[in-house]
């Protein structure tokens, strides 16, 4: 009897791997997402794209801008769609006023950090940010080749 091989799949859709460039991420939150139809589609497709996006807290709601889903060839011909429409996040009252308070009164920024599958829902972590300055990303940098080289180092020893 054979066994079945299984991919280990991945449930992550999209990243935005530029964020952790760009801010210092202080703290994660998960939000789901309101959406269409023919996004869940192109989510399905892995084509999303998080660069640039980010979230406003406006009224009591949390939006995300800047976000683009691709639309696929296949999409209904009675829709139209819509890539980079901005979307409604679902997080409970007692965070988006956290949230509120934090972004209005302390200076921070929300930033979309990734787009990912949980339960079969499509869920997006954010990210809680203080901006980097030019010479902090410099420093992140320098560490990260430090630490590849290291690793290198460690590795050229043990053989």
């Amino acid at each position: 009897m054979a066994k079945k091989e299984e991919k280990a799949k991945s449930n992550t859709i999209a990243q935005n791997k530029k964020a952790r460039f760009d801010y210092f991420i202080e703290e994660r939150f998960e939000a789901g997402l309101a959406l269409q139809g023919w996004e869940v589609k192109s989510l399905r497709a892995g084509k999303a794209q998080l660069v640039d996006s980010f979230v406003m807290v406006r009224d009591g709601e949390a939006w995300l801008h800047g976000s683009h889903l691709t639309p696929l060839n296949s999409a209904s011909t009675h829709i139209t769609p819509e890539p980079a429409r901005i979307r409604k996040l679902l997080l409970n009252r007692r965070e988006i006023d956290r949230l509120t308070g934090l972004v209005e009164r302390k200076g921070y920024t929300l930033v979309a950090l990734e787009l990912y599958w949980n339960k079969g829902r499509a869920k997006l972590a954010l990210g809680l940010a203080k901006g980097k300055k030019q010479h902090d990303k410099r420093a992140t940098e320098k560490d990260r080749d430090w630490d590849r080289d290291r690793q290198r180092l460690l590795r050229t020893r043990t053989h």
